[in-house]
């Protein structure tokens, strides 16, 4: 992490407005404030506020308010709402705001978040790593999961499938090696496309670990300091948990406060393995 240090009188001082701002945002995110409105609520100019903001949410205001609406949004498609039901129930002015809002924070439309992955066509696969053998799961906008399931490749299909569980798949193993070799071979000088399904406060989190430079560790504290407040170590821990992409999503990387290696949800002597191959090529 690369996060500025501030005097003790500023980082209070800019705590007691951001507390403000949220207060505000909490409270009338649905009416989709503008940033002069939550810049008033901190005190500050709105150029001041949105650089204040964004250093100690980890996102714009814009951005916070969307994953509120997002939130809001997806839990009244899960509990059966009509489309048009959660874009009000969002703030939205109607079911084309909702679509753009989910492709933003999901990239899969609300219909598609709604029927569980139904419409879906994923492809997967397995292939060889230098991690040992690899499950990955591949949509039309990318990779969607890496997980490593040896030698039980199929129970590893089977917990990813779990994710999305009335999705199509499709099983192509030479197409999972072509992005295993992109992945692991550096063959490819462009970025790998992610298509990340998770709940706002998930793709913060993956979103913070993307900021571990390689060979390096931080720890779950340190990643809730960024994302929100030390005291969101334990959902932070969850979140980490959850990442459905290893190794480009490098929750190897997070150790506990004691230095040890706390459990991974792919094996601890992998995420030893992980660090250890890091170390060696930084």
């Amino acid at each position: 992490m690369t996060a500025q240090i501030y005097d003790l009188d500023t980082s209070s001082r800019d705590y007691r407005r951001i507390a403000s701002a949220l207060a505000f945002l909490g409270e009338n995110w649905r009416d989709h404030p503008d940033l002069e409105a939550a810049a008033r609520a901190a005190g500050l100019s709105p150029h001041h506020f949105q650089r204040v903001f964004t250093r100690w949410v980890g996102v714009s205001p814009k951005k916070y308010v969307g994953a509120l609406a997002h939130g809001a949004a997806r839990e009244a498609l899960d509990e059966g709402a009509s489309m048009l039901d959660a874009a009000f129930d969002a703030g939205l002015s109607g079911p084309g705001r909702l679509h753009d809002l989910f492709i933003a924070h999901e990239a899969v439309t609300p219909g598609d978040a709604k029927r569980r992955g139904a419409g879906l066509a994923f492809t997967w696969g397995t292939a060889p790593t230098p991690f040992g053998e690899a499950v990955l799961l591949i949509s039309p906008r990318g990779l969607s999961a890496l997980a490593f399931a040896d030698p039980d490749t199929e129970a590893g299909f089977a917990d990813l499938e779990a994710r999305y569980p009335a999705a199509d798949y499709r099983r192509d193993d030479a197409e999972a090696r072509r992005w295993a070799e992109r992945i692991f071979t550096l063959r490819d000088s462009d970025p790998i496309p992610l298509a990340l399904y998770g709940t706002p406060w998930q793709r913060q989190v993956w979103r913070a670990l993307l900021t571990i430079p390689a060979g390096a560790t931080t720890t779950y504290k340190a990643i809730a300091e960024r994302v929100c407040t030390p005291k969101a170590a334990r959902a932070v821990g969850a979140a980490v948990g959850a990442n459905p992409v290893s190794w480009l999503i490098p929750c190897h990387r997070v150790i506990a406060a004691d230095g040890q290696l706390t459990g991974y949800h792919w094996g601890v002597d992998r995420k030893r393995a992980m660090l250890a191959y890091e170390a060696m090529a930084s």
